[in-house]
């Protein structure tokens, strides 16, 4: 009986990531809920004018994505991280957020705000907590 295959996932920057397979992975993450799924037009827009978009592929299949508006030099935010159901547990969230953060720059300083969800996430892997932060909801 031999050992058990290690599963691999690959991470890579996918700036032209086709609006369906992040569709899917919205859906199938349970972020979809928090996301405008169903318009594929303000999806493709959220893709297009990402300045960085990190993907987790297993075996050729995107299981999840890291899309973030950063300047690169000073600051980032990351807007989405959506890990399918079925790579939860597989420490692909930290994956992407290791990418991402490589991928912006030790200078830039990186901040997320959590589903109310996955901030156990968060606190589990050790992202520190803003304080003072604040925001306006969307509209629309």
């Amino acid at each position: 009986m031999g050992q058990p295959a290690q599963i691999q996932i690959t991470y890579g920057i996918e700036p032209d990531l086709d609006v369906a397979e992040f569709r899917r992975v919205l859906v199938e993450s349970g972020l979809a809920a928090r996301r405008p799924a169903d318009d594929l037009v303000r999806l493709g827009q959220m893709l297009a004018q990402a300045d960085l978009v990190v993907t987790a592929r297993r075996d050729g299949v995107l299981v999840g994505v890291a899309r973030t508006l950063t300047d690169f030099s000073f600051c980032a935010y990351l807007s989405d991280l959506a890990v399918c159901r079925s790579a939860q547990g597989l420490k692909v969230g930290q994956g992407l957020i290791g990418a991402t953060r490589a991928a912006v720059g030790r200078e830039a300083s990186l901040l997320l705000t959590a589903a109310p969800d996955a901030v156990t996430f968060y606190d589990h892997i050790g992202m520190p907590r803003v304080a003072d932060a604040f925001r306006y909801e969307r509209e629309a």
